[in-house]
């Protein structure tokens, strides 16, 4: 059994926007397992277990209720067993503030979700395959907001 595939989680409490993520990546050409999660307690339980596989790309609303991306984030850099997942902030803001706060709190990349289905299969499929240690290695504004 080929156990070769790239492991993704989102974290959303909208359902209509964890099904279109999944759909997307039935639909891409890339091995993936992909794990949702309707809030940050339920991902943060996730990641904290032992037993858990650690996603290789971590996709994070920003509003989620019981805890929302940012406390995620950085509960998840603070931890060293956790602090070298990929994150992509993945919200319907594209607000300056939000941008700024979850760049300075070590998220890897910003992505505003798209309306349209295809934009959203590009994106996901652009975002799964960075080469992630270029890509942080040269972190900076200009290349964290990733625009279509």
């Amino acid at each position: 059994m080929n156990n070769d595939f790239i492991n993704i989680c989102l974290a959303d409490d909208d359902e209509d926007d964890r099904l279109f993520f999944t759909d997307a990546f039935d639909e891409l050409k890339i091995n993936t397992k992909v794990s949702t999660f309707n809030d940050g307690v339920e991902l943060m339980n996730y990641l904290n277990n032992v037993d858990s596989v650690l996603p290789s790309v971590l996709f994070l609303d920003l509003n989620m209720p019981k805890k929302n991306g940012v406390e995620c984030l950085l509960e998840i850099k603070q931890n060293e067993k956790l602090s070298d997942i990929a994150i992509a902030i993945y919200s319907t803001s594209s607000s300056e503030e939000h941008i700024e706060e979850t760049f300075i709190n070590g998220a890897n990349i910003y992505i505003k979700k798209p309306n349209d289905f295809e934009d959203l299969k590009k994106i996901l499929s652009e975002v799964v395959t960075i080469n992630w240690q270029y890509h942080t290695s040269g972190l900076n504004k200009d290349n964290f907001l990733m625009r279509m």
